[in-house]
């Protein structure tokens, strides 16, 4: 008998997760309601996409009355577990899963889990690439999903035994899961989402389970470099295997020696790649290739596939990705930046005069070591957005300090590009690279990036 078979489940959200979660569960025979704060009205889309389903709808609330008689309440990504509805259910011994713990406990295939404050988008489609390129020509697949993409969930009847999968996962993911994939790896930690979680305590407590839950036999790759990160390979419970650009003193580890990619394991060392046959640019893409190479010798892959995709993979859209050349510069949209350390690590990619567009919905994280780098290392600086005034108070008092030509405040990003296009010259850069999230004006920053692009195009 299916697990959900005839059993009573709540589904938390109607986004990309929750639709996911009502499709398997309905399939494993369960009586599935499904719970949104938002009308009717606004999930038109999401309500014709089930409509072949038999689910029950609650709308517009989550009243706790949909609690009675449920044997478990699964929240969707963008669902906090302090909502009252999980406080509630957390009160009554009604369990929180989400689809990422369902995929885990189901998959038959070994599972890559990635995770990181940065990065970890690019090095998940790295890895995907590299271990494809190893695998071309074999009957084993690799199915790429998680936070990035998919949701695997309703790929699960087709994964096989000796099929590969590489997932990212979010912070938002893991708290909730008592599983780890088999290959972890935790690249970085920084501060983010701590209107989310809280506090960074809570924060790394949440990266900290892609380990918790791992065993002897199974692998954890860390960020060397990283203290935050780092601080937490003793947690691991089997091999570790290290990633920087420093080179660590022993152990398995890939690392950067002489201008060079290495890769060392049981003692021996390979040459990958020369830094500088990276095809995506910046240091912190140096850090993710190393990222890549080294979770993707958890599972074997060799050193000539880890190559051929170092010196061709031109990386993901909305990061450090090039839109045009106009008006004599080069634009750049970064929208994935939605903290300061993820805008500071595009910033430093550039040696070019640099034009920084900032701006959006502030997470409450710190902007002040990042203001003093972003002044310093840029031409002009166009605040936008609901931080604006924020940003505004804590850029001034140090542009008196650190002087720049220009710093000027605007309402949206459509703004910001028209002034951006009066300031610019032959030779300069101007960088969407926001620092905060899209929410003020924009559903996501995928879109926000599409609508930088589109505005660009059009000029």
């Amino acid at each position: 008998m299916k697990r959900w078979q005839n059993k009573r489940v709540v589904v938390l959200g109607m986004a990309r997760q929750g639709k996911a979660l009502a499709r398997y569960l309905t399939g494993e025979g369960a009586m599935v309601v499904m719970s949104d704060m938002k009308s009717g009205e606004q999930l038109k889309t999401a309500l014709t996409e089930l409509a072949d389903l038999d689910l029950n709808y609650v709308l517009g609330e989550h009243p706790l009355e949909i609690l009675k008689d449920t044997s478990a309440l699964f929240l969707s990504g963008g669902v906090a577990i302090d909502v009252p509805i999980a406080l509630e259910a957390q009160a009554r011994g009604i369990p929180l899963l989400n689809d990422a713990q369902l995929f885990l406990e189901q998959c038959p295939a070994e599972v890559i889990g990635i995770t990181g404050s940065a990065g970890k988008t690019t090095t998940t489609m790295l890895v995907d690439q590299m271990t494809r390129a190893a695998f071309a020509g074999t009957k084993r697949k690799v199915w790429l999903g998680g936070n990035i993409g998919r949701p695997l969930l309703a790929d699960l009847d087709q994964i096989g035994v000796d099929d590969l999968v590489v997932m990212e996962l979010s912070s938002f993911q893991l708290e909730l899961m008592t599983r780890s994939p088999k290959i972890a790896a935790l690249l970085n930690i920084t501060p983010d989402h701590l209107d989310r979680h809280g506090s960074m305590k809570t924060y790394i407590e949440a990266k900290k389970r892609i380990l918790t839950h791992q065993e002897d036999g199974d692998a954890a790759v860390m960020g060397y470099d990283d203290p935050q990160a780092w601080a937490l390979h003793e947690f691991a419970k089997g091999r570790v295997i290290a990633f920087g650009l420093e080179i660590p003193g022993e152990g398995d580890a890939s690392f950067v020696d002489d201008g060079e990619l290495v890769l060392r394991v049981a003692g021996e060392s390979q040459m990958i790649c020369p830094v500088d046959g990276i095809a995506l640019r910046g240091t912190h893409n140096v850090l993710n290739v190393l990222a890549a190479c080294a979770i993707s010798s958890a599972v074997g892959i060799s050193v000539e596939a880890m190559a051929t995709v170092a010196s061709t993979f031109q990386g993901v859209p909305h990061r450090l990705e090039f839109i045009r050349t106009v008006l004599g510069a080069d634009w750049y949209n970064d929208s994935i930046a939605t903290t300061p350390d993820r805008a500071m690590a595009a910033i430093h990619s550039f040696d070019e005069p640099l034009v920084l567009l900032l701006g959006g919905r502030d997470k409450e994280v710190p902007w002040e070591t990042f203001a003093t780098e972003a002044i310093s290392h840029s031409k002009a600086i166009i605040l936008f957005g609901e931080a604006a005034s924020k940003l505004e108070g804590i850029f001034k008092p140090l542009v008196e300090d650190l002087p720049i030509p220009e710093m000027h405040r605007v309402a949206d990003l459509e703004q910001a590009i028209r002034t951006a296009s009066k300031l610019v010259r032959t030779g300069d850069v101007v960088l969407l690279s926001p620092g905060c999230t899209s929410y003020d004006q924009f559903p996501n920053f995928e879109i926000r990036g599409e609508s930088f692009r589109d505005m660009v195009r059009s000029m």
